[in-house]
């Protein structure tokens, strides 16, 4: 069963934006931590961004001043804002949540041409 649905990744050209979407199953409860990680082929996995059910955020220095994550805990859901986008931005991105348990999405291609 999916309990992480991402939405939003696509291609795009240097400089443009994408806004990806994570929704979280209303199965999954007390989640403290949402977040955003990458993998392209042959690399590590990396956190991109994490947000707390308090609004605490933070983000790799890579994508700083680039992208914003955001949440809204009514809906919940997670977001993350990409502008400037680079084609080093290239990967598959994965939605994370925390709470009793770790959970993971299916991931969303994202790809930027130069």
């Amino acid at each position: 069963q999916v309990q992480l649905v991402e939405s939003g990744g696509g291609l795009v050209q240097a400089g443009g934006s994408l806004r990806l979407s994570c929704a979280a199953s209303r199965s999954i409860f007390r989640i403290n931590l949402m977040g955003w990680y990458r993998q392209a082929p042959g690399k590590q996995r990396e956190l991109v961004a994490s947000i707390t059910v308090g609004g605490w955020t933070h983000y790799a220095d890579s994508v700083k001043g680039r992208f914003t994550i955001s949440r809204d805990n009514a809906k919940n859901t997670v977001y993350l804002q990409m502008n400037s986008l680079k084609p080093e931005d290239t990967a598959v991105y994965y939605c994370n949540a925390e709470s009793s348990y770790i959970y993971w999405g299916q991931g969303t291609q994202v790809t930027v041409s130069s």
